[in-house]
């Protein structure tokens, strides 16, 4: 049964039995059966999903350029006019163009969705009696589900059991602190975030276990809208900026050229339909229709490239953005150290050995039931140190401001709060330590003797926690107020060492040009030792504290300048971010845990690992299915290689055509008819685009990849208005010639002039996509065959049945060893021109 959205909320203030009863569900939750028959009515738990025919429809609206439809308006007036063939020429081609440019977008999608596939978010359901990991998307309302610590929860939902829940709500409440959730069997006083039994679409649990049934899924939870918008990324990306920056450069030069075009044919008395064709023509032959399919096979074959490095790409403009960072931001555990904690040591708060620091910290770890992290793993791993048996009547969940845990356990000698956590925070609580049994208070001699021993221990590069206790007796819950007076146990201790190869994958992602910057939430003894073993400079370490007196402007220099940030919080981390994005950084994170989402969702690439915690993986663009960052570094060469092969594109679209389209416009103005019809230039266009398509199996230059590629207009525009004019001194020279020396009348002036720029436009792409020389880097097959074919098309069409239509004729002989010289010296003029242009440009 569904529940309609805006009324779901108030029907789950029913009791558990009715609320069950009314969504046709039960304890054992929904036959198999059943709910397919409901995902098929109700659709994919998704807030924003998007139906097929949508995404079909979108996908041809991104293929239909603007200057396109006007086009198609012209060639619908010709037909009107009786001008039928070129109405037909035009018509075709703008097809064709279209057709291609949709093939291949559906084509990389598919790929790309099957690799989105591979990390498909899944949910804990149960079904037919059984429990099952089921796709997020495939819950239904009458669902039964199993939350834990690190999950999103997938949908609305209300609370059946649970054990010491805690939620973070604060992406629709703006409530910061975690808020305890409970079953309550009656009905609900309140039906919206502030009861305790409901939990919705948008929230992630912080600690403890629960079952819960669904009551609203997809775009009927009460909280979808706002979700979609906490989804959507809130700042603009590199990717995103480029490609506006580089629509307006093409857009200002296509407005120009039309107009002037137009003006001039139009002052020299030529028909306005036919001028306004060739206009319009001439603005398709200069805009790079084929720039979004181009893109798309690109990047997607770039995701394909980076899924055999074991990464996975979520959104293919993060290909391009990991391709640009110069800025990578991680964390120390699991990044420069193996992650694979073990417990070196259990200590007295003066240093030395103590079984009673251990049995407390095997209590605490035991009974909690937030995410288990590897150092509680290290600390059960060890022999049991506590006899005594107890159970658990309440725990105080961690969080990031606290950094501390507490339980609250039940023996033979009555209750007990244990807390454990860093010992800055655990120390600024204990008012008392206890040596040999003894319990003593802190003094100043005391607490300084507590602090150099933990100091001792940091600097050696291990990793600590303390561990302290105090006797409770009041039978009301406990909370962070109790956290006071505590007697401090002693200290754990444990080696995280480096990596194997760390200090070496370090230097290669240098000489690569992206800089690592350490964000720990460690105190910066212990990240000063372990960055000092990798090559990083720790010389100086920036506090969370002492960002937290900083004003933006300067937290901005400090951060382009520190390496290393200690004890930092979850959001002194987003802060930092943002601070190096604004001094035009482009910024990866790397992070895995609920502390890394605001991080993730901040950078201009997120990045997690498989086996991060939900809230992590959704928030991220990249996934990585190794935690190493030799595997990070193969994707990041990936996406430079990527955006090496869509930068080819552009420079050839905006360099050649732009020669061309100037070279047309100067002809205007002293031939007595058009340089080339407007079927012509279409037919040119599309020939010259054809044999582009297998841009994106090319292969990029070595010296491309070293250091991070960010979208550069001035390399665009420089050559745009450095290569052309050199095109366009050819087009002048073959003007001459055709008019003087061959005395060609009109159509065979179009037929030598249409060869011409096919042949130079075309060929010139095996100079302009590499930085060296040609020889020395040669194309992929692919794109050598397209571009041959082209170029043969083009020779062959003169003396095929469509010349007459299409206004060519066959040309003698002596044309074609002219065109043989003039591509020849084109080509090696505009080689030595490409090498000091993008020599000096993509190196500085």
């Amino acid at each position: 049964m569904t529940v309609a959205r805006g009324r779901a909320d108030t029907q789950a203030s029913a009791p558990q039995d009715e609320l069950l009863a009314r969504l046709g569900s039960s304890q054992d939750g929904l036959p198999d059966a059943e709910a397919a028959r409901r995902l098929e009515q109700q659709g994919p738990n998704e807030v924003t999903a998007t139906p097929m025919r949508a995404r079909v429809f979108e996908l041809v609206r991104g293929t239909v350029n603007p200057l396109v439809l006007i086009l198609l308006v012209a060639g619908g007036a010709s037909a009107f006019l009786g001008d039928r063939t070129s109405a037909a020429i035009i018509f075709a081609i703008v097809g064709l163009s279209a057709a291609l440019n949709l093939w291949q977008t559906l084509r990389s999608d598919r790929a790309v969705e099957k690799l989105r596939a591979q990390i498909a978010p899944t949910a804990s359901v149960r079904r037919g009696g059984a429990w099952k990991d089921v796709p997020r998307r495939e819950l239904v309302e009458g669902d039964l589900i199993g939350l834990c610590a690190g999950d999103l929860v997938p949908a609305d939902v209300r609370l059946l059991e649970s054990v010491d829940l805690h939620v973070q709500q604060a992406a629709l409440t703006g409530e910061s602190l975690p808020v305890d959730k409970h079953p309550e069997p009656g009905s609900l006083a309140t039906s919206g975030p502030d009861s305790p039994a409901l939990l919705f679409l948008g929230t992630s649990i912080v600690s403890g276990t629960g079952n819960a049934v669904v009551f609203a899924s997809g775009p009927r939870t009460a909280f979808g809208d706002i979700v979609a918008r906490l989804a959507a990324r809130p700042e603009e990306t590199e990717f995103e900026r480029g490609t506006r920056r580089f629509g307006l450069l093409i857009l200002e030069t296509v407005i120009f050229l039309v107009l002037f075009i137009l003006v001039v044919n139009l002052s020299v008395g030529r028909d306005a339909m036919q001028s306004l064709l060739f206009s319009v023509a001439l603005a398709v032959g200069l805009t790079p229709e084929f720039l979004p399919m181009i893109t798309t096979v690109t990047l997607a074959q770039g995701a394909l490239a980076m899924a055999r490095e074991r990464v996975i790409v979520k959104h293919l403009s993060a290909i391009q953005n990991l391709g640009s960072i110069d800025i990578l931001c991680s964390d120390k555990t699991g990044t420069l150290t193996a992650g694979a904690l073990s417990l070196e040591s259990a200590l007295d708060p003066l240093g030395k050995p103590s079984e009673r620091s251990l049995a407390l910290a095997q209590l605490n770890s035991r009974f909690e039931t937030g995410i288990r992290s590897p150092l509680d793993a290290a600390i059960l791993a060890a022999p049991s140190a506590s006899p005594e048996e107890f159970r658990k009547t309440d725990e105080i969940p961690f969080d990031f401001e606290r950094r501390r845990l507490s339980v609250v356990l039940e023996g033979r000698g009555g209750r007990l709060l244990v807390a454990k956590g860093a010992p800055e925070s655990v120390l600024e609580v204990c008012a008392s330590y206890e040596v040999g049994g003894q319990v003593m208070p802190f003094d100043a001699d005391a607490s300084a003797r507590c602090l150099e021993s933990f100091h001792r221990l940091g600097e050696r590069g291990l990793r600590v926690i303390a561990v302290a206790w105090k006797s409770v007796s009041n039978p009301a819950g406990y909370g962070t107020a109790d956290e006071r007076d505590l007697t401090l146990a002693g200290f754990l201790t444990f080696a995280d060492p480096p990596q194997e190869g760390a200090a070496e994958s370090r230097g290669r992602r240098a000489r690569g040009g992206v800089r690592v910057k350490i964000l720990t939430g460690d105190n910066e003894l212990v990240a000063r030792h372990v960055c000092s073993q990798v090559g990083i400079d720790g010389g100086r370490v920036v506090l969370g504290s002492e960002v937290e007196r900083m004003d933006d402007p300067a937290l901005a220099q400090v951060a382009e300048e520190t390496s290393v940030f200690a004890r930092v919080s979850p959001a002194q981390k987003h802060r930092i971010l943002r601070a190096l994005r604004s001094r035009g950084h482009v910024v990866g994170y790397l992070g895995d845990g609920i502390n890394d989402a605001p991080s993730l969702h901040a950078a201009d690439v997120g990045i997690s690992v498989a086996g991060a915690v939900d809230i992590a993986r959704e928030a991220s663009d990249i996934i990585l299915l190794e935690r190493n960052l030799d595997v990070l570094h193969a994707g990041i060469l990936a996406g430079r290689r990527s955006f090496g092969n869509v930068l080819k594109y552009l420079l050839m679209g905006t360099s050649s055509n732009f020669g061309n389209m100037f070279s047309m416009a100067g002809a205007s103005l002293f031939l007595p008819f058009l340089p080339m019809l407007p079927t012509q230039i279409l037919l040119n266009n599309f020939l010259y685009d054809f044999a582009q398509i297998t841009i994106p199996t090319d292969r990029v230059d070595e010296s491309y990849v070293r250091r991070p590629q960010r979208w550069n207009i001035g390399l665009i525009r420089n050559f745009m208005l450095i290569i052309g004019p050199v095109s366009s001194l050819y087009d002048f020279l073959t003007f001459f010639v055709l008019l003087r020396v061959f005395h060609f009348g009109e159509t065979r002036f179009h037929t030598g002039w249409f060869l011409e720029s096919l042949a130079t436009q075309t060929l010139v792409l095996f100079v302009i996509r590499t930085i060296g020389r040609p020889w020395q880097n040669l194309p992929s097959l692919p794109l050598c065959a397209t571009t041959l074919l082209v170029v043969a098309i083009g020779a062959a069409l003169p003396y095929t049945r469509a010349a007459l239509p299409l206004g060519l004729e066959p040309l003698p002989a002596a044309y074609a060893l002219f065109l043989v010289g003039v591509v020849a010296t084109y080509l090696a003029i505009v080689e030595v021109v490409k090498r000091r242009v993008m020599g000096r440009l993509l190196t500085s």
